[in-house]
């Protein structure tokens, strides 16, 4: 049943316990127990996330930071090198640029000059050109002005010492030779009398924009500043820099503005040597290079500008660096980093400021960095950047040496800050092998450090058995036939012809998959591809923005829709009366553009629908009730009045309205608040509460609009997978379609294996149907935002949509009584963001499904909020994401790598090493350090029918797996490990095969750690549905262990009563089956057993209880279970102690780990049990 969680009296039957389906056990005991834990868990669910909503502080004034400071001083062009005699100083300005420009880049136009015809680049003319291009462009009267202000002495000194100070202030009052002198003493130096105070000004500011972003007077900002300063120490010149600007901005936002961690991002093509000296062993400040490195061959030459270089001490962890090691690196390669690093680290850092070391030097042209990144590429970056930390984000200019170069990348960056869409990046967007090797091989030397970039290396199992590798993405879709007035049936286009794959640029390497080969080093681009992209950028600044930037329609008529029979299915039509509502109580809806609501055509409805399917939803209208009723009963999961089919026509032609309006130029993006959904309906029939697809038909007519196969990416998070959409598009290579939805292994609705990793398109479409299936509930904002890094966001660049549409469905969100999972309105808010960035900005979102009000109306909203550009809230602490999670996107990973280069990730490279230890639990914080996790399960198992199992001994074991290049992969301890383990009572009867031992996996609710700050999905692996029709999937389970779902519903979308208990819980003699891990980090503090033995009669050492306890495996100390009295787990979060022996069935938990563990050095522990258990001893494996 949908519920308002708003109102205090309709919470209150979700905080009732459901009453047993049989007499409770007045003696207690265990099954009351578990009553009671259940209770207590669904009573936090429910408190959470009305404490959850409570946070978001979205006020009626949705009180946002405004404003782009723009810091820039004439006084910072006032120095240059005295002793260059082919610098022509800035009294020649004028003929500078009358000059013939260099060679190697002809034409190139107003400041097109080689600045390496001086023997010092780093002049004044950098500054001076960008003073110009900001006033042509437009863009410096939309920035907030900042006052200049010099830095104090004591500002310096946070970064640099007394003694270095001193000297570099002498430089003042020098002569040319003394300056000269002391230039040389330094690397690619010069000094000028006004170095120093130029240098202050730059510094000063840096942290002016800081104090002014922390204290919400401005949103970010840009500091057009010189000298740069990213390359100076702390007793020392280096590279043209003086004082670091970024360096002191993030000690005095720390040390200052009581900023507890603050995140640098160094996008110079030359590496930030200075500041990760600085910052090395200081684990507030997350230090993240991006540089050409080529072996160390490039300036600065240092082996620590390698990605091995991860910080020493209490920082190490927090010194990242991406080496490239060929020049002509492209925006795909840059974004891989972002996207498959960066971000997934940045979101376990939680950084509260971000500040950038923005030199342009890797832009094309750049004769210094010789690399191919377009200026549209560092205002995707840029983009990315601002979902973090509120928004809060100062970029500090530091090189760049070609003056187009420079002023059209910064510029591109300066407009995305001011929220002006991001460019759409040339094709293709894919990675090229060097790339992909460099971020591999960073993803190994961190992953020991952050939850976040583990991955399961079974996609490297997964990924030999996939064919030779396509390039979907390259299709030239210009080939496609179109028609606009034959409107292709039922989704597919008709007759699609292909063209071979082609590469616009010869000298993009993109990688082919297994073919062993080393990548090429690439060329530096040609003069013309320089004019082209150069000329393209200067070209977008001068677009003119939609007058409004984001569309909504919605109409009440909507709400006319309604189930006769039943006042409280979950498909309410208040559902999008509350999101409407809720839109103008936080004024969004002032903020919007209304568009028109319409009813879409039955000739429109024919571009995905069949005839007579259209014929016979209109056919309803005329209906009366009981043939109504009847007709329903004919679909899944429907119900019909009067009223749907125009309702479910006004829903599609509103999503018409605002697809056209975002393709017209009339919005920049649109949010459609609609009702019936749609994402379920198939071209010939209706299902789970859909009449008719809105979105499948939103795409059809956005190609129709255009005359053409344009390229459109469809979103569906809605918690259950869209069926229709995928159908009607998978043979349709111009149509990406990209699901995240619980799965349960074919359990959950709508319960086909059409909805798994493998079901990857077909035809000319094969690889453009992307589905990450959730097998458990419980998934959350971590699972989530994994998802979108590791997958949706590298295929969506990749794929590169003119148009990207949202089937948002909200049914994920915490408290939704269908979905079972733990999204918040915060992770909606950001996975909106993320989705700005593709098909420049043109993004639909549409609703779906949701049935809890509160949960959509905030979480919608939340997703209004971006598209109208406002920075999304911080997620705050989250959990790591759920191994069930990564297992299936390590799946997803390996059955689509050989469409999608941005998936090649070399896996096998994280298998270096185990985890390191470093001080601290949890989430790294200023005075802690990220918490070190298992190794990934990288042994495979071997599956084989059993008769019985009876112990441990008859478990088949994994064989290793050799890969391409012929390195045998195992665990990290022993040559073989047990990967299923089978663990059972007495009674316990035998199990047909290993295979459905494993199905009961999605059933269990194992033993984890105790819930510090937020909600696991570790929790539950209970499945939440049953199969439509109302056959349950009955899993037997051990009473000790397993409890019975949490959630329940009907085998249908909709929901009714049933018990909150398992059928078979309380029988004897049953079993369950968990995956272990083979090996943990903190094995090495299991102590012996003692002298004494172990009792596992022992009663509870703090109540007293003899029911479910467990032995801690350091001191030996017995506590009861979390469903007893939780006194282990108490003893975990007091002592630290991680690992813990169950007395009921002899297994080994880690708190640390959350995971079951299965080692020889938990062997004797093991043994001495089972014998005073059964009073046979367990003969261990040697």
């Amino acid at each position: 049943m949908a519920s308002d969680l708003g109102d205090a009296a309709v919470l209150e039957p979700l905080l009732e316990t459901r009453a047993p389906s049989r007499k409770a056990n007045k003696k207690g005991g265990l099954p009351e127990a578990k009553r009671k834990g259940r209770a207590k868990r669904l009573n936090k669910d429910a408190e959470d996330l009305l404490s959850g909503l409570q946070r978001l502080d979205l006020t009626t004034e949705c009180a946002v930071p405004v404003g782009t400071g723009l810091a820039w001083d004439e006084q910072m062009t006032g120095f240059h090198c005295l002793w260059d005699e082919r610098y022509l100083g800035m009294e020649d300005l004028a003929l500078l640029f009358v000059l013939p420009s260099h060679p190697c880049y002809p034409s190139l136009g107003e400041y097109e000059f080689d600045l390496l015809l001086f023997s010092f680049p780093e002049c004044p003319e950098r500054l001076m050109a960008m003073r110009d291009k900001l006033l042509q462009s437009g863009l410096l009267e939309r920035c907030i002005p900042v006052t200049a202000r010099d830095i104090s002495e004591e500002e310096i000194l946070l970064a640099h010492s007394q003694e270095y100070l001193t000297l570099m202030k002498s430089t003042e009052t020098m002569s040319e030779a003394e300056l000269k002198s002391l230039s040389d003493t330094y690397d690619s130096v010069y000094l000028h009398p006004n170095s120093y105070h130029c240098a202050c000004l730059a510094a000063g500011f840096v942290l002016q924009l800081v104090e002014k972003v922390l204290a919400g007077e401005l949103r970010n900002g840009l500091a057009v500043v010189r000298p740069p300063g990213h390359h100076a120490q702390r007793d020392k010149m280096d590279g043209y820099c003086m004082f670091n600007s970024v360096g002191i901005a993030a000690l005095y936002a720390r040390q200052k503005l009581k900023v507890e961690r603050v995140l640098i991002v160094d996008w110079d093509v030359h590496h930030g040597q200075g500041t990760q000296y600085l910052f090395e062993d200081n684990p507030s400040v997350l230090y993240f290079s991006i540089h050409r490195y080529e072996g160390g061959s490039f300036w600065p030459h240092l082996p620590e500008s390698d990605s091995h270089a991860v910080g020493r001490g209490r920082g190490e962890g927090y010194n990242i660096n991406v080496p490239w090691n060929q020049i002509g690196m492209r925006d795909a390669d840059y974004l891989s980093a972002f996207l498959h690093i960066l971000l997934p680290v940045a979101l376990e850092f939680q950084p509260q400021l971000v500040l950038v070391s923005a030199g342009f030097d890797s832009v094309i042209g750049d004769p210094k960095g010789e690399m191919a990144a377009t200026p549209a590429c560092f205002a995707h970056l840029t983009h990315l950047l601002m979902s973090l930390a509120g928004g809060k984000l100062v970029l500090s200019l530091e090189g760049g040496y070609n003056l187009r170069s420079l002023v059209e990348g910064s510029c591109a960056a300066l407009k995305t800050l001011l929220g002006d869409p991001c460019p759409q990046l040339e094709s293709p967007v894919a990675p090229c092998s060097s790339a992909l090797r460099s971020v591999s091989q960073t993803l190994a030397a961190h992953s020991k450090y952050w939850k976040n970039l583990h991955r399961l290396s079974e996609c490297l199992s997964l990924a030999l058995l996939v064919g030779q590798p396509r390039f979907p993405n390259l299709y030239d879709l210009s080939g496609l036939s179109y028609q606009s007035s034959a409107i292709p049936q039922a989704g597919k286009l008709r007759n699609p012809q292909i063209s071979p794959p082609f590469c616009p640029n010869s000298g993009a390497d993109v990688p082919q998959e297994d073919q062993g080969k080393e990548s090429v080093a690439l060329p530096s681009a040609s003069p013309l591809s320089v004019e082209v992209v150069l000329s393209k950028s200067a070209a977008e600044l001068k677009q003119p923005l939609p007058p409004a930037r984001t569309g909504l329609v919605y109409d009440e008529k909507m709400t006319e829709h309604y189930n006769m029979w039943d006042s409280q299915h979950p498909e309410l039509p208040q559902r999008v009366s509350r999101i409407f509502q809720r839109h103008g109580e936080l004024r969004l809806t002032e903020r919007c553009c209304r568009l028109p609501a319409r009813l879409a055509s039955e000739e429109e409805l024919r571009m995905c629908h069949s005839l007579l399917y259209v014929e016979t939803v209109k056919s309803t209208a005329t209906m009366k009730p009981r043939d109504l009723h009847r007709q329903g009963d004919q679909y899944n999961s429907i119900y019909i009045c009067a009223s749907s089919y125009e309702c479910a026509r006004l829903a599609v032609g509103s999503t018409f309205s605002a697809v056209q309006a975002v393709l017209s130029g009339e919005v920049q993006n649109a949010v459609a608040i609609v009702r019936p959904p749609g994402h379920h309906a198939e071209s010939d029939t209706a299902c789970g509460f859909c009449f008719f697809n809105s979105v499948a038909l939103a795409a059809r007519y956005a190609q129709r609009l255009a005359g053409r196969p344009m390229k459109v990416m469809i979103l569906d998070w809605d918690v259950h997978h869209g069926n229709g959409t995928q159908h009607m598009f998978e043979d349709d290579p111009s149509i990406l379609y990209v699901s995240l939805h619980r799965y349960d292994n074919g359990t959950f609705f709508p319960t086909s294996e059409d909805a798994d990793y493998d079901r990857v398109g077909q035809g000319p479409g094969e690889g453009f149907t992307v589905n990450v299936p959730w097998n458990c509930p419980r998934m959350g904002d971590s699972e989530y935002l994994a998802a979108f890094h590791q997958i949706v966001l590298p295929v969506g660049y990749e794929f590169n949509p003119e148009l990207v549409l949202v089937s948002a469905g909200f049914d994920a969100a915490r408290g939704d009584p269908l979905g079972g999972c733990l999204v918040s309105p915060e992770c909606y808010a950001h996975m909106t963001h993320l989705l700005l960035g593709l098909a420049g900005g043109k993004v639909a979102v549409v609703l779906e499904g949701g049935y809890n009000l509160e949960s959509i109306s905030e979480s919608m909203t939340m997703c209004t909020r971006s598209l109208l550009g406002d920075p999304p809230l911080p997620l705050g602490r989250l959990r790591a994401p759920h191994p069930s999670a990564l297992q299936s996107l390590s799946r997803v990973a390996a059955i689509h790598r050989k469409y999608w280069a941005s998936l090649r990730l070399e896996v096998s490279a994280l298998l270096q090493e185990k985890p390191r230890t470093r001080a601290g639990r949890g989430t790294p914080i200023p005075d802690e350090s990220p918490k070190e996790h298992p190794p990934e399960l990288i042994t495979i198992p071997t599956v084989q029918p059993v008769e019985s199992i009876t112990d441990e001994a008859a478990i088949p074991t994994p064989q290793p797996l050799e890969t391409s290049d012929n390195v045998i992969i195992n665990s990290p301890t022993q040559p073989t490990e047990t990967v299923v383990v089978v663990i059972m009572t007495p009674k316990a009867q035998p199990v047909e095969t290993v295979d459905d031992a494993a199905m009961a996996l999605n059933s269990l609710q194992l033993e984890d750690n105790s819930m510090e700050k937020s909600e696991t999905a570790s929790d539950s692996l209970s499945t939440d549905s049953s199969l439509v029709g109302g056959a349950s999937q009955k899993v037997r389970c051990s009473p000790d262990k397993v409890e019975p779902s949490e959630y329940t519903q009907s085998g249908s979308l909709s929901t009714g009563s049933s018990s909150g208990e398992a059928e078979s819980s309380d029988k004897e003699g049953l079993f369950y089956a968990v995956t272990p891990l083979p090996w943990c980090p903190h094995l090495m503090s299991v102590l012996p057993v003692p002298l004494t033995g172990l009792n596992v009669l022992e009663k509870c050492a703090e109540c007293g209880s003899p029911d479910e306890n467990w032995v801690c495996l350091i001191c030996y100390k017995v506590g009861c279970g979390r469903y007893i009295n939780q006194h282990m787990v108490a003893h975990n979060s007091e002592t630290g102690h991680p690992l813990v022996l169950s007395f009921a069935d002899l297994s080994v938990w880690c708190y640390e780990c959350q995971a079951y563990v299965h080692h020889p050095a938990l062997f004797e522990a093991k043994r001495q049990a089972h014998l005073m258990k059964f009073g046979v001893d367990l003969a261990v494996p040697s």
